[in-house]
């Protein structure tokens, strides 16, 4: 929801958690969604910028750790500024925005202009990226304290505030943020102080990402390792004997589709529930739709059969997409699901299923195999001489299933109540990835989003050498042919036409891919 501009706004210090989106807090989601403005950090994930309306002024200022330090004077003045003007402003900011975050010096200067704030705390990085590195950092029998500092002080203030001696004497863990570039200076002094050279340590890159990666030595290798690794910010720096404990702890990186970027066809408002399956099986995923859903050109051939409902025998649904569109439209002429009393309801899976009970009717029929032939067979197992059947799908589709439903007695009528079009796509940005490798898996969930993928390439000889490398992966045998036809080599089809069975269809290709021969 949005707020009305009051004549003082008011800034939320959001802590934006460390990198994982499903970790922000529910009060943080909340300020994102009554924003006006947001200003982000780049420790931010910018996947949190959904939850904020689609009208809210986005305003980047954060920065990267080799580079420079944005002013924080021209922050604090944005602040105060869109405040000022009645707005509410959310202040995204990496981890928490009171440990090293500046979010102290930002509420100072929030309360110096009079302008109201709140702190809304977040998951620190400092605790939440050893979790997903498998390292606790207390324990009851390794590590009862734990200091958190800073890698990266303040360069005006002449000389370090931290007590090194006292740091390389502590018998507890060791958390060091932002210390990348100064990892050579830590392990000198931490080892000059007395601390033994056997010491583990492990830096984390990214952490809590899909694109994790971790780092385990000891203070007398880690700087080669971490060099020889290529590590850049932003990282966190874990020291103690805690991270001896990720050998069995390392849950994160153990999952099956970690390391692996995955291509999402599907459209963009649809595609929550797979993007959500693949990260939880550890997958990058890269959102590309190549469908988006609209209605039909006219709603005259729908509005028509409503007319005369009372003379059909079945109402057929042959995707998710369709029973939204029917159902709303259904509603716009004044009717209600008692409208549909007396006509048997056909949907082509579960899901689609699921989508009817929610306007409260009962599928009569759901075939065992969820495409067109499936329904062909279970349809004609009702005997269909003389009955009268709707059928209500998209503008383009098949044409098997009205052409075979009559073929065995059927009356058949077909009215568009969707279409689906090319929405726009950054296809420079998808080649380029194709290109560098950074692509594992293509998943097509119809023939629609095969097609549109596809008629994105200049030539069938550039889009056979870009996907040659990737897995391709299909819903069902239909979206599999098509993709053949274009030249696709499909090598994970599930065995049932569903978003769950092509996701475990996936974890399973890479699970057994990746398994010892016996």
């Amino acid at each position: 929801m949005t707020h009305p501009r009051a004549t003082t706004g008011k800034v939320f210090l959001v802590g934006a958690g460390p990198g994982d989106p499903k970790l922000l807090t529910l009060r943080g989601k909340e300020c994102l969604e009554q924003a006006h403005v947001v200003l982000y950090d780049y420790l931010a994930n910018p996947a949190l910028l959904h939850w904020a309306p689609a009208t809210a002024e986005r305003i980047y200022v954060g920065r990267r750790g080799r580079g420079k330090y944005p002013d924080q004077a021209d922050i604090n003045r944005l602040l105060i500024e869109k405040a000022g003007s009645g707005r509410v402003v959310v202040r995204l900011k990496g981890g928490d925005p009171f440990l090293f975050g500046r979010g102290g010096e930002e509420a100072e200067a929030l309360a110096a202009a009079g302008i109201p704030f709140e702190i809304v705390p977040g998951v620190t990085a400092a605790l939440g990226v050893p979790a997903y590195a498998g390292i606790p950092v207390t324990h009851r029998t390794l590590a009862s304290s734990v200091t958190i500092v800073t890698g990266h002080e303040d360069q005006s203030k002449g000389s370090s505030s931290l007590d090194w001696a006292r740091l390389g004497a502590t018998g507890g863990t060791l958390v060091i943020m932002m210390g990348t570039k100064s990892l050579p200076r830590i392990v000198e002094r931490l080892q000059a102080e007395g601390k033994p050279a056997s010491t583990p340590v492990a830096v984390v890159r990214f952490g809590t990402r899909p694109n994790q990666h971790t780092v385990v030595g000891t203070l007398g290798d880690i700087v080669t390792k971490a060099e020889a690794a290529k590590l850049e910010p932003p990282t966190v720096i874990v020291i103690g004997d805690v991270v001896r404990l990720r050998s069995q702890l390392n849950w994160f990186e153990q999952r099956p589709l970690f390391g692996k970027r995955v291509l999402v066809t599907r459209p963009a408002d649809q595609a929550s529930e797979f993007t959500d399956l693949l990260a939880a099986y550890g997958a990058e995923v890269v959102e590309c739709p190549t469908i988006q859903i609209q209605p039909p050109d006219s709603w005259s051939q729908l509005d028509a059969a409503f007319q005369r409902l009372q003379n059909y025998d079945w109402l057929v649904f042959t995707s998710v997409n369709g029973v939204r569109p029917f159902m709303e439209r259904l509603h716009a002429q004044g009717k209600d699901c008692r409208a549909l009393a007396g006509i048997r309801v056909c949907c082509i899976g579960p899901r689609t299923a699921e989508q009817v009970r929610g306007y409260g009717l009962t599928p009569d029929l759901i075939p065992a195999d969820y495409q067109a032939e499936g329904m062909i067979e279970a349809l004609t197992a009702t005997n269909l001489r003389g009955r009268r059947i709707l059928i209500a799908r998209a503008k383009v589709a098949r044409e098997i299933l009205p052409e075979e439903l009559r073929a065995r007695g059927a009356e058949v009528e077909v009215v568009p109540v969707y279409q689906t079009i090319l929405p726009a796509v950054d296809v420079q940005a998808l080649m380029d990835r194709l290109q560098d490798g950074a692509i594992d898996v293509v998943t097509f969930t119809s023939s629609s989003t095969v097609r549109n993928f596809c008629e994105l390439f200049k030539t069938r000889e550039e889009l056979r050498r870009l996907t040659e490398r990737p897995l391709v992966a299909c819903i069902g045998p239909v979206t599999a042919q098509t993709a053949r036809e274009y030249g696709l080599t499909v090598g994970v089809m599930p065995r049932e036409n569903t978003i769950p069975a092509l996701a475990e269809a996936v974890v399973r290709y890479f699970v057994k891919e990746e398994s010892p021969p016996p």
